[in-house]
């Protein structure tokens, strides 16, 4: 008899007689019966066709309009952020084209064959654009176009000495970008009218004004709330820094300027110039001022030269009257415009020449004659124009220049100068050697005509930013270096070092006007002469080219001096260059050891 339980009523046999129910239902085989699948009801499309694609090209020019207002890119097929632009109108479009129509369709095949059919139009231009991008990028591969890219920077040897003029010591511009900041902010501060309500733009732009080589850069806005309450006038002032004076000069305009990187919306100048040159390309604007101190900004056109994409050069300027928002495009440049190449893309074309010249394969196999720029530049001002300069360095060597460049920022005109020599860095370490007990550093050098002689030219500054010496360094022979309290001190003082290792003569020594100036030397040659019935002693030092000029009358000792002595000899000139018959007064002498 089969065992049975009864718990409750629950009567087991009843769960099981279910259980052959549900799988006879199922075929016998037991497994449960899964629910039905409810049908998918199709989304029903907004509207007629007509309706649909007119919602469609709404909300994508909506779109495209707001993006082209913020971004800003250029109707261009150069530009690169063209075809971001319209990838994403395009994915705008067939994102509502699918949400008008309703999500219709069977399974993934049928979804996508749903979209194609919606969004054909989009679709064919995006696969159109993404050809031209590949077609594009393959025409302007350098491995491709190697001597396309070596040509942009046409580049014509030079001769230092008679292309860079000699420049007195007071009129050396030493300021760099980080001073004259200094001096900015510590101008704006005097003014109670300006300093709570502006701020100066970082941007020291140097520029020949007046024949004077200074630093200007303009105000903009100190925040949104101070740009609402003095927006109505515009910026007042503009700032001057004298480079070789250090003055600085805060401009009042009469009109206030409207048209700048720190205003919005339309007086925005960034979307000032898209609106009136939508499908121009432009370099980063520089601020500048004409010779009658009209503010403008100056905006270098991009134009592509290698394929869709390489090859980046400069085709004219759109000047902006930075007041009235007047704009012009000029392929001839005005002469009072110094900066129209940027010195990153000078650089680049040096780099692209000195790697390629040869052949893209030689640039990485071999090696012959590869050369790069050296980290790091400054500006010459030559006549009305600023000129870049940067060394230029063995791809195999970092420790030394084979020569530099120097290249009109205007004209695009450069010229090689072969010089071997010192890099800007090492040549700065030189100079904080000279005076490592100060830990003074060495800002960027400029490159100096001294005596005909190639000279990196730099200032030494304290930890606290502010100048506190001068030091000239030869770029041939660095290991002449000389420093000063002062420009016209450190001038002297090289000219002398120079003098004294036979580089150049006496008459070619400068010093400060009444300086009187002490200097060591070895006794090479005595000679001797009457002059109005007085005996002169004239001494050449050994590594010297002039002699000094011992009367008897005034020197009685002179008369001791022996060949090889070494002695301390004491001068002053009345003029601030040595005779031209290299024969310098002395006023006295110590043998060394005496006090």
């Amino acid at each position: 008899m089969p065992f049975t339980f009864n718990f409750g009523g629950f009567d087991p046999g009843m769960f099981q007689g279910f259980q052959g129910t549900q799988g006879q239902a199922a075929g016998g085989d037991g497994a449960p019966t899964p629910p039905p699948k409810k049908e998918r009801k199709p989304r029903k499309p907004i509207g007629n066709a007509v309706t649909r694609t007119l919602i469609n090209i709404g909300v994508t020019l909506v779109f495209a309009l707001v993006y082209f207002y913020v971004e800003l890119p250029p109707l261009n097929f150069h530009a690169e952020e063209f075809y971001v632009f319209v990838f994403l109108v395009c994915a705008v479009y067939c994102g509502c084209a699918v949400l008008t129509s309703g999500f219709q369709g069977e399974g993934v095949k049928g979804y996508v064959s749903f979209a194609k059919k919606q969004c054909l139009v989009p679709f064919v231009v995006f696969l159109a654009l993404v050809a031209a991008v590949a077609v594009g990028s393959l025409t302007s591969w350098v491995v491709l176009r190697a001597p396309a890219y070596s040509e942009l920077l046409p580049i014509q040897e030079g001769d230092f000495t008679v292309d860079i003029e000699e420049i007195s010591y007071d009129q050396i511009p030493m300021l760099d970008a980080d001073s004259a900041a200094r001096l900015g902010s510590r101008k704006l501060g005097e003014l109670s009218d300006m300093v709570s309500q502006f701020e100066i733009l970082p941007t020291y732009n140097q520029i020949n004004y007046q024949g004077r080589p200074v630093r200007v850069t303009s105000l903009r806005y100190g925040d949104l709330i101070k740009w609402f309450t003095n927006r109505s006038k515009g910026l007042p002032a503009y700032i001057v820094i004298d480079m070789v004076t250090q003055e600085a000069e805060v401009v009042r305009l009469g009109e206030g300027m409207k048209y700048t990187p720190a205003e919005h919306f339309g007086r925005n100048l960034y979307r000032h110039l898209r609106f009136h040159y939508p499908t121009m390309m432009f370099d980063e604007p520089v601020f500048e001022i004409d010779e009658d101190g009209i503010p403008y900004w100056v905006c270098s056109r991009m134009v592509k030269t290698i394929g869709l994409f390489g090859g980046t050069d400069i085709n004219g300027v759109v000047l902006v009257n930075a007041i009235t928002g007047e704009s012009q495009y000029l392929e001839e440049v005005p002469s009072w415009v110094d900066r129209v190449y940027s010195s990153d893309l000078i650089i680049e074309q040096y780099d692209f020449y000195g790697q390629y010249h040869n052949g893209f394969l030689n640039s990485l196999f071999g090696q012959k004659d590869v050369t790069l720029t050296t980290d790091g530049y400054n500006y010459i001002a030559i006549d009305d124009d600023v000129y870049m300069y940067t060394g230029v360095t063995s791809v195999t060597s970092d420790q030394s220049n084979i020569g530099f460049i120097l290249t009109n920022q205007r004209t695009k005109e450069t010229h090689f100068y072969k010089i071997a020599g010192a890099t800007e860095y090492s040549a700065m370490d030189s100079a904080q050697s000279q005076v490592q007990q100060m830990r003074y550093e060495a800002t960027f050098p400029l490159l100096l005509n001294i005596a005909d002689h190639p000279t990196y030219f730099m200032a030494l500054k304290g930890a606290d930013g502010l100048v506190k010496m001068y030091a000239m360094v030869n770029v041939q022979q660095y290991q002449i270096v000389e420093t000063g309290q002062t420009v016209a001190e450190c001038e002297a003082n090289y000219r002398q070092a120079l003098a004294n290792a036979g580089l150049i003569g006496a008459g070619q020594v400068v010093v400060p006007n009444g300086d009187t100036r002490t200097q060591q030397g070895v006794v090479a040659e005595i000679r001797t002469a009457v002059i109005d019935g007085n005996t002169h002693f004239y001494v050449r030092l050994e590594e010297s080219l002039g002699y000094l000029d011992f009367s008897a009358d005034e020197v009685p000792r002179a008369v001791l001096l022996d060949k090889g002595d070494l002695i301390w000899y004491d001068f002053v000139l009345d003029g601030v260059e040595f005779p031209e018959n290299g024969i310098v007064p002395a006023k006295g002498f110590r043998f060394d050891g005496e006090t």
